[in-house]
């Protein structure tokens, strides 16, 4: 299974987002924290998170670009746990049980985004508000041959 996590090139990141994502941590869309947003929100630094933020699961921070990687099992697991807490703290979901699912389809729909790419393919999102609420679309730039080895973070399970 692949996810995808966040990527800086520069500091551009630390400076548009009044959180941004700390490199390397698992990301999804995370379009749900805009779902009642109206155009008055939409100023400085939250409009940007809106615009093209990724959002990273560890710090809620948001990221321009992320890369495809493959995520193990029991990576997901702990991803589900760990969205599902942040449904129940922020959001207040009624509890645990009841933030589980819906922390699985959002990732769910992570995984869907990256399953067809290439590991280190970069992606953006970028949104707008609609009359039928917001309106999130993908882009994919693929690995160019100077390879993003570089940039991207791989973890490995420790033995």
């Amino acid at each position: 299974m692949k996810l995808a996590r966040a990527i800086h090139f520069d500091e551009s990141d630390m400076n548009v987002f009044a959180n941004p994502a700390r490199t390397g941590e698992w990301c999804i869309s995370g379009g749900f924290e805009f779902s009642n947003w109206t155009e008055g929100d939409l100023v400085g630094k939250q409009r940007q998170a809106f615009a093209n933020g990724w959002m990273g699961l560890e710090t809620g921070g948001r990221v321009t670009f992320v890369a495809v990687t493959q995520v193990q099992t029991d990576e997901i697991t702990a991803l589900i746990e760990q969205l599902a807490s942040h449904f129940v703290a922020v959001y207040g979901a009624p509890g645990l049980d009841a933030a589980r699912p819906v922390a699985e389809a959002e990732l769910d729909h992570m995984a869907e985004l990256c399953e067809d790419h290439p590991a280190n393919t970069l992606l953006t999102v970028s949104r707008e508000l609609t009359e039928a609420g917001v309106r999130e679309s993908f882009r994919s730039i693929e690995p160019q041959d100077a390879g993003l080895e570089q940039f991207a973070i791989h973890v490995t399970p420790e033995a």
